[in-house]
């Protein structure tokens, strides 16, 4: 979204006790997958927290990361694993993780299906606080 639409929404909405979102804003990725971010720094302008929609497609995988923010994270369909000191996690859809600020992690959908989840991040996720290798 260009600059000055995105600030033209922040402002037009500041007077309003809700903010309704029916464009999220899509990151452009070169790996395959999708996000989709309904609420944060890229959408809205909201530093404070951030809420994604994403599809991981099946062999995707990033490098390992140390963010400065907590993220949960909910699986709707498909499973993700996550590496966090030495230990494979797997989660499957209905489970839910929260990882700390500060953790270091590797997330990745080895598996031979696509991965949807939705990424809560207090405060919001930035590229700069991200911290990937």
């Amino acid at each position: 979204m260009p600059t000055e639409k995105l600030l033209f929404s922040i402002n037009t909405h500041m007077n309003k006790k809700y903010i309704r979102q029916q464009n999220p804003f899509v990151v452009p990725t070169t790996d395959g997958k999708l996000i989709e971010e309904h609420y944060g720094l890229a959408s809205s302008g909201d530093k404070q927290f951030s809420v994604a929609h994403m599809i991981a497609p099946a062999g995707w995988s990033e490098p390992f990361q140390t963010p400065e923010f907590d993220e949960v994270t909910v699986i709707v369909n498909g499973q993700k694993q996550f590496e966090i000191d030495n230990e494979k996690i797997i989660l499957k859809a209905g489970e839910s993780i929260l990882i700390k600020g500060g953790t270091r992690v590797r997330y990745s959908n080895p598996f031979e299906n696509a991965c949807e989840y939705w990424s809560f991040c207090v405060p919001a996720f930035s590229v700069q606080s991200v911290n990937r290798e």
